[in-house]
């Protein structure tokens, strides 16, 4: 959805705004016009609009001007371009007041005359630019309130336009899509943009698989349940911290892995972390937050079968008889599985590969305390029935299939084949003091 503008005008000095749009066509590309249709049949029929991109409303005489002020309460609009007729000349002209009561309401940019027009249209391009997928349903938090604290925190050092996830619609696509706007106006010269997910790691992985490799900066406001990738980075989970990440503005290179040809960022688990995650329910989350996946983790101990896996690594091959096999990209410390070497390194274009085999549930009860110290620690487990690899790539191959996790979305598969792309996505991030 491209950025919009309200263009409006007294019909008595609507000739004003034709010339206007006429002068400043290059500078309006990239933008939506909303207009109304009486407004824009005066505008069309010398064909100033060209290539523009204009979305008409009612006329404003059958209430249009309530129906784009309706736009911009909602937050669709970046700035209001209304050409009022000289005070005497009004009597005739249609009603405006609406819009510009809304505008005062928003906080909007207002222009009134050419001059000012022109100072709007170009501060909008050159302004920071912020586009939000924001997911009402993640989290336990109020949405509305918590959409209304992030604009707070953001607007006016970044020009923020929100779009909301929908179910019928992957936030990858979403991301897509605003990537198209964001490089049109890279053409036409505006300001630097920044994509940012706010949801839980759902919603950041599948804007973050839309963003590798295309530079753009990816903006987390986590407010899931876990938030892994966003605590494996140092980003605050509190919207106040998270926001002033966003608004300091530095950024990181970090590796996404493609795992069976699907981008990850952050695990791939097959045996115990598959079932835990399994196990945490939508409902366990709400009821219990990050304590669902200690509780579902204690039940999958107890439920856990071993299983063969057949794995080859930097061309070497091993045939284990394991009740874990974990390859992670990037992990926080409560990621316990993932642990094996203490930290799990998003931006060394290596691979954490951790092969647990614990014989019976006191050894699984020992390989879980072992990977946790480790996490605590940052230093490599010592554990006998934990085995801790680090490689680009790997494969395995499963004699029956097994239940699998990537990124939190659980699966069922024959073979895994997982490789990284170093320094694939950008995201806002905190200076790391370090390694």
């Amino acid at each position: 959805m491209p950025s919009n503008l309200v263009l409006n005008a007294d019909l008595s000095v609507a000739p004003a705004l034709r010339t206007w749009i006429g002068n400043n066509r290059e500078l309006l590309k990239g933008f939506e016009l909303r207009i109304a249709s009486d407004v824009l049949s005066k505008l069309n029929s010398y064909g100033e609009l060209g290539q523009l991109k204009v979305t008409p409303s009612r006329a404003i005489v059958e209430g249009g001007d309530i129906e784009l002020a309706s736009t911009i309460l909602e937050g669709d609009v970046s700035g209001l371009i209304h050409f009022p007729a000289p005070s005497g000349d009004r009597a005739g002209d249609v009603l405006t007041a609406p819009l510009l009561r809304a505008a005062l309401l928003s906080n909007l940019p207002i222009a009134l005359n050419p001059a000012s027009a022109s100072a709007l249209v170009r501060g909008i391009k050159g302004t920071r630019r912020g586009y939000l997928i924001f997911n009402p349903i993640s989290g336990q938090g109020d949405p509305v309130s918590e959409l209304a604290e992030i604009r707070s925190h953001l607007e006016p050092q970044i020009m923020l336009q929100v779009w909301m996830t929908k179910p019928e619609l992957d936030p990858g696509e979403q991301a897509r899509q605003l990537i198209e706007e964001i490089r049109a106006f890279e053409r036409d010269g505006g300001g630097e943009s920044i994509l940012i997910a706010s949801g839980g790691d759902g919603t950041v992985g599948a804007v973050a698989s839309a963003l590798q490799g295309t530079g753009i900066p990816l903006g987390i406001i986590p407010r899931g349940t876990a938030n892994a990738f966003s605590v494996a980075l140092g980003i605050p989970t509190g919207l106040k911290a998270a926001c002033t990440n966003l608004l300091l503005g530095n950024t990181r290179q970090v590796d996404v892995a493609l795992c069976n040809d699907t981008p990850m960022i952050l695990l791939a688990g097959i045996g115990f972390e598959a079932g835990m995650v399994n196990k945490a329910s939508r409902e366990l989350k709400n009821v219990l937050g990050p304590m669902a996946y200690i509780f579902s983790g204690a039940r999958q101990l107890m439920a856990q079968q071993p299983f063969d896996a057949h794995v080859v690594i930097d061309g070497e091959a091993m045939n284990v008889h394991a009740s874990a096999i974990t390859v992670a990209n990037a992990a926080p410390a409560t990621s316990v599985m993932a642990q094996g070497f203490g930290q799990v390194i998003p931006d060394d274009g290596q691979l954490e590969v951790i092969i647990a085999s614990p014989r019976g549930r006191m050894g699984g009860l020992s390989m879980l305390s072992s990977l946790a110290r480790s996490a605590m620690l940052k230093n490599s487990a010592n554990n006998a029935d934990i085995l801790c690899l680090r490689t680009p790539q790997l494969s395995i191959k499963l004699p029956t299939a097994q239940t699998m996790v990537v990124d939190g979305e659980i699966t069922e598969t024959e073979h895994l084949e997982v490789s990284v792309i170093q320094g694939a996505l950008t995201v806002v991030a905190p200076i790391r003091l370090t390694p």
